[in-house]
C-alpha cells in the first residue's frame, strides 16, 4: 500500500536564530583583549599579495578583488607597510637641462636623499655667482686686464697709422682724419695745398702727386681690411679674459660640488658641462637685466637662470624603505606626469623646470595602489598604464602628442625607468570583464587576490571576532563592549551575510555597528557598551531606511494592494519576494494566480509576455511545464494551457524564488483545491519538484510575518520554506517569540508534494506501482483533471461520424 508524502512538523524557536553564547567569552569586556594579530578568514588572499609582491618577474603585478567595504585596501596598506620599510629605498630622479638639446631633457639617477642635495648646491651655486662674476668683472684687477688688452689693439692700430702719415710725409702728401674716415692731400711747407693752387701746378708735379696718392690709398686700404681681424682679435682676447676670470670662481665652487659626488659618474659629467656653459655664457651673470620693447611698452626681462637648476621629481629621502602610493584621481597625467607651461606675452613657454612627476614616478621602486573603477573612468589613463608596464618606462607626453592632435614644439623628456608593483583593487565583475575582453590584462596582472565575503561560524572565529571588536574599538577611541555586546555584534554579523553558520568579513558594516553602539551609549550615559547598546544600533540603522518599507505595508494594511492572511482561495497563493534598496533590504508579500484551460501544454508568463519577466524567472517558467510533462503526461500530451501573473506588479520580476509558489497555485487550480492564504511560500523548484535554496530568507519571512502581525497573528499564519534554508535562518527576536507561543509557523519543505499539503491541508499522494495516486489525493485530482481534459480533446479532434444509409433514405 502507497503511503502519502509526510508532511513537515514546523520549526523549532532554536532553529530559527543561532545565538552566540557569551559564556564562552572568557573576559568581561573587549578592553582586557589584545588587538587582532591576524586577519581574519582572508588566508586564501593574503597569500596571493604575499606572492605577487614577493616575486620580482614582469607582469606579476596584483588585482585585488572584492566587494567595497571588505577592508580590502586596509589590508593591503597594513601588509605592505610592514613589508616596504624593511625594503631598500629607491633612488631619486631629476631632470636636468639638456644643453645640447633643450627641448629633450635628461634624467639623472641619484641615491635616494641625494637629488635633493644636488638641488640645493645648484642654486647656492647660482646664487653665489650671481653676485660674485659682476663683483670680479668691476674689480680694478679685471678693469686693468681689459684696459690693458684695449690698449695693446690701439696701440698698434696707431703705429700703422703712423707709419703710413710719415711715408706719406715724405712724398709731400699728409694723412688726414675726416668724419667720414681717412683721406690724403698734396702739401707744401708742412701745409695743405688748396684745390685752386693744386690746379696751378706744373702738370708733371700734380702726375707725380696723384700717383702717390693711389700708391698711398692702396696701403690705406690694405692697412682697412686688417681692421676688422684686428677687432676680432680684441674681442677674443676680452672674450678669453672673460672666461678666464669666470672660470677662476666657477671652477672651484663646481669643484667642490664634483667632490660631493666623485662616485656618480652622469653627475661628474653634467658638471663639467655647466662648468663649460657657465664660463662660455659669463655675460649671463653681469647683464641680469635686459629691456625690450612689447607693443609699444618697455619690458624689463630678469635673468632666471633655470638651464642650471634641478628639477627634483621624486625625492626618496624623507621616507624610509619602498613608497607606497594612492592615487584617488588617476588621470593619464596624474598617472605618468606632465610638462606645464606658463604665459609670457600672450604665449605659453614650457621648460624643463615644469616638468612634474605622476603616481608612477613616485611609486617607481615600490608600490602603486589603483581603484580600477576610477582608472577605466578617466580618458586614456587605462591605456597609459598599460603602456608604462609594458615597456617598463615611463615616458612623458601629452595626449595631443601622443594622438598627433597638436603639432606645436614641446618637451620630449627622456624616459624614466620603471620598477614597480601595481595594485589594482575593484569588483569581481572588473577583473572577470577585463580577462575576458582586454588581452593585454592576464599578461600585466597576474596574480588575483580574492578576498572572502563570509567566514565559518565557530568557537574560533568568534573569538577572534571578539578581538576583532576590541581592535577596532580602540583604533576609533570606543568604549569598551561587554560580552553580552560582543555577542549581539556577532549575531547580527551572520544576519548580514543571511547565514546562521557564516560571519561576514564587511568590515565597514561591522565598524558602523560599534561606532553607532558606541554613540547610544554614550547617550545613555555608560561607560561600557552593552547587548541594548548594539540593539539600539541596529534599530536606528533599520529605522533610518525603511520609509519605503512602511509606505508598501501600509497600501497592504488598507488593502490597495491585496494580500490576504486568512480564508482559502483556489489557484491563489502569497508568494515572497525582496526588494534591495542599496544596504537595506526588506520582504514583500506578493499575490501570484494561476489560471489554466484546454490546450495543449503553453504556459503563458503574463510578465514575460509584457517584457517584465527576466530570464532566470522565465527559465523556472520552463522547469514546471518539464514538471508537469514528466509527472503527468509521459503517456498522454499535455492537454491544458495554463497563464501565470504576479498581481499588482507594476516592475521587473527576476529570479526563480517563486516557482515553487507559482507551481502550487498551478496545482491548486487544476486540482480545484484552495490554498491556505494564512500562509506564504518560497523556494525554487526543479523538474523533479524538489524545493531548491533561495536567497533573502529571513526578509521574506518577517515581511509576511510584519503583515499578519499588524492584522493579528491567528496561530495559522506562517511561512513554508525549502528546507535548504534552514541554516540559513537568523530571524528577528519578535518571529521567534511569535513562533514560541506557537502564534506563527515556519515549515521547512523538502520538495512540492509536502508544500501542496501543509497549503491545502489534502495529503498530495505517492503513485503506486502501476502509476495510480491515492483517491482524495491532490496529484490524483491533477492526474483525473488533466485526463479529462485529454479526452475533450481528443473528442474535438475525431473527425465527425458518417450517417447511415436508412438514416439518409428516412431524410
Amino acid at each position: 500500500m502507497q503511503k502519502n508524502t509526510k508532511i513537515p512538523l514546523p520549526l523549532q524557536p532554536q532553529q530559527l536564530y543561532r545565538s552566540c553564547d557569551q559564556g564562552r567569552f572568557t573576559f568581561q569586556t573587549t578592553a582586557e583583549l589584545e588587538d587582532l594579530g591576524e586577519i581574519i578568514g582572508q588566508m586564501r588572499a593574503m597569500d596571493a599579495i604575499r606572492f605577487g609582491t614577493g616575486i620580482r618577474h614582469d607582469g606579476y603585478n596584483l588585482f585585488v578583488l572584492g566587494p567595497s567595504g571588505i577592508g580590502k585596501n586596509s589590508m593591503v596598506r597594513r601588509f605592505l607597510e610592514q613589508k616596504a620599510k624593511d625594503e631598500p629605498q629607491p633612488d631619486d630622479w631629476c631632470y636636468i637641462n639638456n644643453f645640447a638639446q633643450h627641448h629633450q631633457p635628461q634624467v639623472l639617477r641619484l641615491p635616494s636623499g641625494r637629488g635633493e642635495q644636488l638641488r640645493a648646491r645648484m642654486d647656492q651655486l647660482v646664487e653665489y655667482l650671481r653676485s660674485a662674476i659682476p663683483a670680479l668683472f668691476e674689480s680694478d684687477e679685471c678693469r686693468a686686464k681689459v684696459s690693458a688688452i684695449q690698449e695693446e689693439f690701439s696701440k698698434r692700430q696707431e703705429e700703422v697709422f703712423n707709419e703710413l702719415g710719415a711715408a706719406a710725409a715724405e712724398k709731400q702728401i699728409a694723412l688726414l682724419r675726416t668724419p667720414d674716415g681717412f683721406a690724403f692731400a698734396p702739401m707744401r711747407d708742412h701745409e695743405v695745398i688748396p684745390p685752386d693752387e693744386f690746379e696751378k701746378l706744373p702738370e708733371e708735379e700734380r702726375e707725380r702727386i696723384e700717383a702717390a696718392i693711389i700708391e698711398l690709398q692702396e696701403r690705406l686700404e690694405k692697412v682697412m681690411r686688417q681692421m676688422p681681424q684686428w677687432r676680432k682679435e680684441r674681442h677674443e682676447r676680452v672674450k678669453q679674459l672673460d672666461r678666464e676670470t669666470t672660470l677662476s670662481v666657477v671652477d672651484h665652487l663646481v669643484n667642490e660640488i664634483k667632490e660631493s659626488y666623485a662616485d656618480l659618474p652622469e653627475v661628474l659629467n653634467y658638471l663639467d658641462q655647466v662648468r663649460q656653459v657657465m664660463v662660455d655664457n659669463a655675460d649671463d651673470f653681469r647683464k641680469q637685466e635686459e629691456t625690450a620693447t612689447v607693443g609699444g611698452m618697455t619690458v624689463v626681462t630678469h635673468q632666471s637662470f633655470h638651464q642650471y637648476k634641478v628639477n627634483v621629481l621624486v625625492n626618496n629621502g624623507k621616507q624610509p624603505g619602498a613608497p607606497i602610493v594612492s592615487e584617488d584621481s588617476p588621470s593619464y597625467s596624474n598617472l605618468v606626469g606632465r610638462v606645464e607651461h606658463i604665459s609670457q606675452f600672450g604665449t605659453l613657454v614650457t621648460d624643463f623646470t615644469l616638468i612634474k612627476p605622476g603616481a608612477l614616478h613616485r611609486a617607481n621602486g615600490g608600490y602603486l595602489l589603483l581603484d580600477i573603477r576610477k582608472v577605466l573612468s578617466q580618458p586614456y589613463a587605462w591605456e597609459g598604464l598599460k603602456r608604462a608596464l609594458q615597456t617598463r618606462e615611463i615616458r612623458i607626453e601629452s595626449l595631443g602628442q601622443m594622438y598627433s592632435l597638436v603639432s606645436t614644439v614641446s618637451l620630449e623628456p627622456q624616459p624614466i625607468p620603471l620598477d614597480t608593483k601595481v595594485i589594482l583593487f575593484g569588483d569581481r565583475m572588473f577583473y572577470y570583464l577585463l580577462q575576458e575582453y582586454d588581452t593585454d590584462f592576464g599578461e600585466l596582472f597576474k596574480v588575483a587576490a580574492d578576498f572572502e565575503e563570509r567566514i565559518e561560524r565557530n568557537d574560533d572565529t568568534q573569538t577572534l571576532y571578539a578581538q576583532l571588536v576590541a581592535t577596532l574599538a580602540r583604533k576609533e577611541k570606543l568604549l569598551p563592549f561587554d560580552r553580552g555586546a560582543v555577542a549581539r555584534v556577532i549575531e547580527h554579523s551572520a544576519r548580514l551575510v543571511g547565514d546562521a553558520e557564516r560571519l561576514t568579513t564587511h568590515m565597514r558594516s561591522v565598524a558602523d555597528l560599534l561606532r553607532e553602539a558606541d554613540h547610544c551609549s554614550r547617550e545613555a550615559g555608560l561607560g561600557v557598551v552593552d547587548a541594548d547598546n548594539v540593539q539600539c544600533a541596529i534599530d536606528a540603522q533599520i529605522r533610518r531606511q525603511s520609509r519605503l518599507k512602511e509606505r508598501l505595508y501600509e497600501e497592504i494594511l488598507r488593502d490597495t494592494l491585496v494580500i490576504d492572511t486568512q480564508g482559502a482561495v483556489t489557484g491563489q497563493i502569497n508568494g515572497l519576494s525582496v526588494i534591495s534598496l542599496g544596504d537595506f533590504a526588506f520582504g514583500q508579500p506578493t499575490r501570484i494566480t494561476a489560471t489554466t484551460r484546454l490546450g495543449d501544454g503553453e504556459m503563458v508568463n503574463i510578465e514575460r509576455e509584457v517584457k517584465l519577466s527576466g530570464a532566470i524567472h522565465s527559465k523556472g517558467m520552463m522547469i514546471m511545464s518539464s514538471f508537469f510533462a514528466a509527472r503527468y503526461a509521459r503517456n498522454q500530451p499535455l492537454a491544458f494551457s495554463a497563464s501565470l501573473v504576479f498581481e499588482q506588479s507594476y516592475g521587473m520580476v527576476d529570479g526563480d524564488s517563486a516557482s515553487l509558489a507559482e507551481l502550487c497555485a498551478l496545482l491548486s487550480n487544476l486540482a480545484d483545491t484552495p490554498i491556505k492564504q494564512s500562509l506564504a511560500i518560497t523556494g525554487s523548484v526543479n523538474q523533479l519538484g524538489h524545493a531548491q535554496a533561495i536567497g533573502g530568507v529571513n526578509e521574506k519571512i518577517e515581511g509576511f510575518f510584519d503583515i499578519c502581525a499588524a492584522r493579528g497573528l491567528s496561530g495559522e499564519q506562517g511561512v513554508l520554506i525549502p528546507a535548504a534554508n534552514v541554516k540559513h535562518l537568523m530571524l528577528r527576536h519578535d518571529v521567534v517569540a511569535a513562533v514560541a507561543a506557537g502564534k506563527f509557523h515556519i515549515h521547512a519543505v523538502e520538495d512540492v508534494d509536502q508544500a501542496i499539503a501543509l497549503l491545502t491541508g489534502l495529503p498530495a499522494g505517492e503513485a503506486n506501482a502501476r502509476g495510480i495516486y491515492p483517491a482524495g489525493s491532490i496529484n490524483r485530482k491533477v492526474a483525473e483533471r488533466l485526463h479529462e481534459l485529454t479526452e475533450i480533446r481528443k473528442t474535438l479532434a475525431r473527425p465527425p461520424a458518417k450517417k447511415s444509409a436508412a438514416r439518409k433514405k428516412a431524410e
